[in-house]
């Protein structure tokens, strides 16, 4: 990963924020997410799939749908998309399709409990290097610890009927 930069660990730290604010709130989960274009958050949100009753609501989606009502845009070429978790399929592709210019995240897949992500031998990374796309970069790791506390542990034991997306 390239080293951070002030603006960097700033926009995380926003996201994260979002994502303790989500976890507070019912029918939400703590993931957070900012989208930045020139210097200027467009978009940002927290998981909201219970407060909606929608699937897609993950933090990455509610932050691109408010960038696009703010923007009057369905595109974000230049944005840079920071999340406090490695983004999911879902997340990754919309991301692609959106073309945001960069993704941002902190908490690694191996850093939390399996039941956040869908298969675990997919990498969702694999999505973004199959995009032929030249315009999207990916840095990981970014405030990883401090995001990582937001999550159960990947060793922690959660009862099967307790995990989501199992």
């Amino acid at each position: 990963m390239p080293p951070e930069t002030l603006d960097d660990a700033s926009f995380m730290r926003r996201a994260m924020a979002l994502a303790r604010a989500g976890d507070h709130r019912p029918g939400a989960n703590p993931i957070g997410c900012v989208i930045v274009l020139n210097g200027e958050v467009v978009g940002e949100g927290h998981n909201e799939v219970d407060v909606r009753h929608d699937p897609t609501a993950h933090a990455e989606i509610v932050a691109m749908r408010r960038a696009g009502e703010r923007l009057g845009e369905s595109e974000f070429r230049g944005a840079t998309l920071y999340s406090t978790l490695q983004p999911c399929g879902m997340c990754t592709m919309a991301s692609i399709w959106a073309k945001i210019g960069r993704i941002v995240y902190g908490a690694e897949r191996d850093q939390v409990h399996p039941m956040y992500f869908e298969d675990r031998h997919l990498d969702t990374m694999d999505f973004v290097r199959d995009a032929f796309r030249d315009d999207l970069s990916v840095d990981g790791g970014l405030l990883a610890e401090e995001c990582a506390e937001l999550y159960i542990g990947p060793d922690k034991d959660v009862p099967r009927d307790e995990q989501f997306n199992r």
